[in-house]
């Protein structure tokens, strides 16, 4: 189950021995992995998600199950040998946790591709926690939030102090015209 099937000596093992070692190294550099089942997507749609993986600092693969499989074995994973079937690509997140899924969910043509799971680290996801991981903001998202909660505390600060001289000066302006 976890070896390659090729002659040891042959041209096509060693090929399928490359092949796997770069799925480890992806595995190892990756922040996050997610397995999709891509079936029913046109070549201009691949082309289209590749460029805007690219952009995010995703590198997508598609990659004999049998390979995964045996990648995923040697890097601790093996609970997701009966989830490998079927056509299946590959999205490795190298720069966050979650450009992949998100990119993902907000294609155009996400109904024709669908979540299988996910890795971050060596703990499985399933695709609903993929889905969860899709939805979340981004880190600058997240920054912005938090810049605009701290402007608003900000304000409302300045706004009380500026009220207790602004209020004395009303008051004394009436005492005046009293």
């Amino acid at each position: 189950m976890g070896e390659i099937r090729a002659k040891k000596d042959g041209k096509n093992f060693t090929e399928k021995q490359a092949v796997v070692a770069e799925i480890q190294k992806n595995l190892a550099n990756a922040k996050s992995a997610i397995f999709i089942d891509y079936r029913g997507i046109t070549v201009a749609e691949v082309n289209a998600l590749r460029a805007k993986f690219r952009e995010s600092g995703v590198n997508y693969k598609i990659y004999k199950n049998n390979l995964v499989r045996i990648a995923l074995n040697n890097h601790g994973v093996t609970e997701l040998d009966d989830q490998l079937t079927g056509t299946l690509a590959v999205a490795f997140s190298n720069n966050d946790e979650i450009s992949a899924a998100k990119i993902v969910l907000g294609e155009k043509f996400k109904d024709k591709m669908e979540f299988k799971f996910g890795l971050l680290g060596t703990a499985v996801i399933d695709q609903a926690g993929v889905r969860a991981l899709a939805t979340m903001p981004t880190k600058e998202e997240l920054i912005a939030q938090l810049m605009s909660l701290l402007q608003s505390g900000a304000r409302g600060i300045a706004s009380v102090v500026q009220a207790v001289p602004r209020n004395m000066a009303m008051v004394i302006n009436q005492a005046k015209c009293a």
